[in-house]
């Protein structure tokens, strides 16, 4: 799979935004930049969610939390979300994302056996009657939105090729709550259907930044607790994380992910024991290339599979490696390595917001080659600041997001 193209016309900062990357790029790895408050991070996570969550009804909320400011104006029936092209190594598959009103989405049932007038009557009562209580507080008015995901998905969950992907509630400009619906057009899909495509691409797309970002697809509440208690946010961070595999938050050691990477390919050699009657040795290479990661230093799991220790190389093996003995940028190359390999992304598209954070200027520089020898099939698109990281490729690769990077001044 490859992220060609990506259409942005106004979301929250985001604005105009036509991005192409070529799939004839070699290496396919493009450094996206910007100033700071760009939109680099929003760009990665719109395009994340709207393929990772759109046909998982247990990833719904992650979706609904990001569409929270996304509105309709007065008058409006129907506003471009973001169209995104992908190539599947055949063809162009085109996804517009676009949300409709009550009254535009009734216009789709007239070509279905189903009638859901009685069902959005209903539902716009209990809203109303909600809204009394209330008083239009968004947050009890998101709670009906379960109700509406339940009846009308089931109705109108296939259009020909647009697909309902969510059903969420808008507070207008009156304070009265309103039904609006997320819809997917899915263009050119030859012999796939839309929501097999659709899952297909969801398990090929993943998402790498620092948990210290603001991510858009927590609720409101929890993005609110960063000015009062960074615990809420990073207790409801972890909860979300439970429910998107395919998220990944890179900072310090994922020291978990590292003891089950070892277990999975103590298993994998076992399993060949099993058939071929001798051990395989992919565990001493993979201890052999996560060595050669961290230069001098090497990585030892307990005979129990419970912790993990580091030693350098040449030195008395009684002497362990204590954290503060071990630099943010070592663990975190390391982290990003394991997290690669564990989750066996391949095939796949790879967004990486702050890759260079904690990394040295020749690390950043390095770590475009890093990920090709890694995971050479995926293409990966980088959130940076980075010279380094931009330098590291040509000029057509690298990305940018309005306002224009200021060019580095020499004095």
């Amino acid at each position: 799979m490859h992220l060609q193209r990506v259409q942005v016309p106004d979301f929250r900062v985001l604005k105009d935004v036509d991005i192409t990357f070529e799939k004839d790029f070699n290496p396919r790895v493009f450094p996206l930049g910007s100033q700071n408050g760009g939109g680099k991070s929003t760009l990665l996570q719109l395009i994340f969610v709207l393929l990772h969550c759109s046909t998982n009804p247990r990833r719904l909320p992650a979706l609904n939390n990001l569409l929270s400011s996304f509105m309709l104006q007065a008058g409006e029936d129907k506003k471009e979300l973001a169209v995104i092209d992908i190539w599947d190594e055949n063809k162009t598959i085109q996804l517009d994302f676009f949300v409709v009103s009550e009254r535009h989405l009734k216009e789709f049932n007239k070509n279905l056996d189903v009638n859901l007038d009685d069902k959005f009557e209903s539902l716009t009562k209990r809203i109303q009657q909600q809204q009394s209580i209330t008083e239009g507080e968004s947050q009890e008015a998101y709670f009906f939105a379960n109700f509406l995901i339940d009846e009308i998905i089931k109705s109108l969950s296939l259009m020909g090729d647009t697909i309902l992907i969510t059903c969420y509630v808008d507070i207008d400009e009156m304070n009265f709550p309103r039904l609006l619906t997320l819809l997917c057009n899915i263009k050119n899909l030859g012999g796939y259907k839309p929501h097999e495509f659709l899952n297909c691409l969801s398990n090929k797309i993943f998402l790498a930044a620092p948990s210290t970002q603001v991510f858009l697809f927590l609720d409101e509440e929890s993005i609110n607790s960063l000015f009062k208690s960074n615990s809420v946010y990073q207790s409801n961070l972890k909860k979300i994380n439970s429910i998107l595999p395919s998220l990944f938050t890179y900072d310090f050691l994922a020291t978990e992910l590292l003891i089950n990477f070892f277990k999975s390919i103590r298993d994998k050699d076992f399993k060949e024991a099993i058939k071929t009657g001798e051990y395989g040795d992919n565990y001493k290479k993979s201890l052999q290339n996560l060595n050669l990661i961290m230069n001098n230093k090497q990585v030892n799991l307990s005979e129990d599979f419970s912790s993990i220790t580091f030693k350098i190389i040449g030195l008395d093996n009684s002497i362990n490696l204590y954290p503060q003995d071990l630099s943010h940028g070592e663990l975190k190359r390391l982290s990003i390595y394991v997290w690669l390999k564990y989750k066996n992304i391949e095939d796949s598209i790879v967004l990486m917001d702050e890759v260079d954070l904690a990394l040295h200027p020749d690390w950043q520089y390095k770590i475009t080659t890093d990920l090709v020898e890694w995971s050479p099939s995926n293409q990966y698109i980088l959130a940076t600041h980075s010279y380094e990281v931009c330098e590291a490729l040509t000029p057509s690769h690298v990305k940018i997001l309005k306002p224009k990077l200021t060019e580095r001044r020499t004095k």
